[in-house]
């Protein structure tokens, strides 16, 4: 099993947090969807043997799209992969286009997951994060899209500048007064060329505290763990059977495929990434060329990531496995590193899987990084 991303290069405004790849200029959208579309027919002899579960848009803001683009990107995968037969198709969309027609819309053209960027329930974080939309709308939004939708799951943002606990707590439970089984909750991290960065270095804004976004991740795991969630991966927490199925394949080293501009791909020992570059991406297209990068992992790459990604997650790190697909220099390696962090409470092992305690998960990155092998 495994999945396509299609990443949707557009977004109404900039946020002021936000590194990935967009424009604001939608001139060339329409050049875009035709674009995608032979990509995922230039590429289908990469997934012969597979069979696609997920069909993911992301970006940028996939519901600035028409329906009529969707439906056509949609069915393009169709006509050129196996698809399995109830897959996972999730758009993730902002409330400011969530209108009701539009979400019925999108629930009768086989879309079944929506993942919306809510970010907060209060006005003045939402406008220090530059987002298009107000908390009316959020609101809104959520009502109408509970209606037609089972699987919908937001995002929220923690460890913002001058946000108490008890703010937190109140988004926290704003959320769940929605009902949605699935929440993605992200510590705001300042990344360089951001506005953001911008604001914190000239002093406009205050820079956020690792300390503060700590005590916050702990009253995020605490409440919704309460509330019926499992904590499923560090910035991740969905209800029983609505874990997400894309982001769940990354994690586990399924093969995707990514496709548009700066989607990034990944068969099992190469990873890929298309260029950032919406013109110079529709011109290779139309050219007939991939405008990918491949880079083939070492066996210590893969090592590397499957510390990282199995930290990350309630699947741990199988220690068996590392045996095997590694050897048992890796192993020792693993276990001689793992040692400080088991005795300061931070892993365990348990059923031979490594594994981040309750204090060690919002710690996971930077522990999986001390458990990486250079070279070896």
């Amino acid at each position: 099993m495994s999945g396509i991303y299609i990443h949707i290069p557009f977004c109404k405004q900039a946020c002021h947090y936000c590194d990935f790849h967009f424009s604001t200029n939608l001139k060339k959208k329409d050049e875009m969807v035709l674009a995608l579309a032979k990509e995922i027919e230039m590429r289908k002899s990469e997934f012969q043997d597979e069979i696609v579960e997920t069909i993911y848009f992301g970006g940028g803001t996939p519901s600035i799209l028409q329906i009529a683009d969707l439906r056509f990107l949609i069915d393009s995968v169709y006509k050129n992969y196996k698809v399995v037969e109830n897959p996972e198709i999730t758009v993730e969309a902002n409330p400011d286009d969530l209108t009701e027609t539009r979400i019925i819309e999108l629930s009768k053209n086989k879309v079944n997951r929506l993942s919306i960027g809510i970010q907060s329930f209060f006005e003045d974080d939402l406008q220090l994060m530059n987002r298009a939309h107000n908390v009316e709308e959020a609101k809104k939004c959520l009502e109408i899209a509970t209606h037609y939708f089972d699987n919908i799951s937001i995002d929220l943002i923690y460890g913002v500048p001058e946000m108490s606990n008890e703010k937190w707590l109140q988004n926290i439970e704003t959320a769940l007064s929605f009902n949605v089984p699935h929440i993605s909750s992200y510590a705001l991290t300042v990344e360089p060329k951001t506005a953001l960065h911008t604001f914190i270095q000239k002093g406009i804004i205050p820079q956020p505290d690792d300390e503060v976004a700590q005590e916050h991740f702990h009253i995020l795991v605490d409440k919704l763990s309460e509330n019926g969630f499992i904590h499923y991966e560090l910035s991740n927490f969905g209800k029983e059977n609505y874990f997400s199925k894309n982001n769940s394949s990354y994690w586990l080293g399924k093969k995707y495929i990514g496709i548009g501009p700066s989607a990034h791909s990944y068969d099992g020992k190469n990873r890929g990434w298309n260029v950032s570059n919406n013109s110079l991406y529709i011109k290779s297209i139309q050219e007939n060329e991939l405008p990918i990068e491949i880079e083939t992992l070492t066996k210590t790459d893969r090592y590397n990531e499957y510390i990282m990604t199995g930290l990350r997650t309630i699947w741990g790190v199988s220690l068996e496995r590392i045996e095997q697909e590694f050897g048992k220099t890796y192993l020792d390696y693993l276990n001689q590193q793992a040692a400080k962090f088991i005795e300061d409470h931070l892993l365990f092992v348990d059923d031979n899987i490594l594994r981040t305690t309750k204090k060690g998960k919002f710690l996971s990155d930077g522990i999986a990084s001390d458990l990486f092998l250079l070279n070896l």
